[in-house]
């Protein structure tokens, strides 16, 4: 396999209608597989005016082989300091390859040069059955460092959303410190 590329794209990116399309269609795609049953009905995770938005913000990298778009991320930095990744989404043929560690591997260096200390991530998981997905990305996270350090519901965070659940769930925010040890 080629080696996979990751960078951040550059604001003017965010008036490419094509890359934005392809970005906004595999993240949706991506979370509409991984949080099945979670919702009541269908639900984008995204739009391509908020992709564009974000891409201008300077928030997506994206993870590219042979010239293909395989995966991207939102990093950010939010109000208390902490960076945080978000939208963490890889082409489901490419599953297994390593991008999704390439990607969260940016994100937290993107953070450590953007002057973090902490990595911060949310992970929306059903309270009262056990989602294969949701439990595999809880053991990952685990496994590269990351760790519970809240959990609370979506109704405080994404008030406009949480109606739409399909059952009860907990949404958990994960923290990694990004000091060197």
């Amino acid at each position: 396999m080629s080696q996979v590329e990751v960078r951040l794209l550059p604001a003017a990116a965010g008036g490419d209608a094509a890359l934005v399309g392809e970005l906004t269609e595999l993240v949706n795609r991506v979370y509409t597989a991984s949080e099945e049953g979670l919702w009541a009905r269908e639900v984008s995770r995204t739009s391509t005016e908020e992709m564009a938005e974000l891409i201008r913000a300077g928030e997506i990298a994206v993870a590219w082989l042979d010239g293909r778009v395989v995966g991207g991320v939102r990093v950010r930095r939010l109000e208390g300091g902490e960076a945080e990744f978000g939208m963490l989404a890889t082409d489901p043929a490419y599953r297994g390859a390593g991008i999704g560690s390439r990607l969260v591997g940016f994100a937290e260096q993107l953070g450590r040069e953007r002057g973090a200390e902490v990595m911060q991530l949310e992970l929306l998981a059903p309270r009262e059955w056990a989602h294969p997905f949701k439990e595999y990305l809880n053991e990952w996270y685990t496994r590269i460092g990351y760790r519970v350090v809240r959990v609370g519901s979506l109704e405080e965070s994404h008030p406009d959303l949480a109606p739409h659940l399909a059952g009860s769930c907990d949404f958990r925010i994960y923290h990694k410190d990004l000091r060197p040890s």
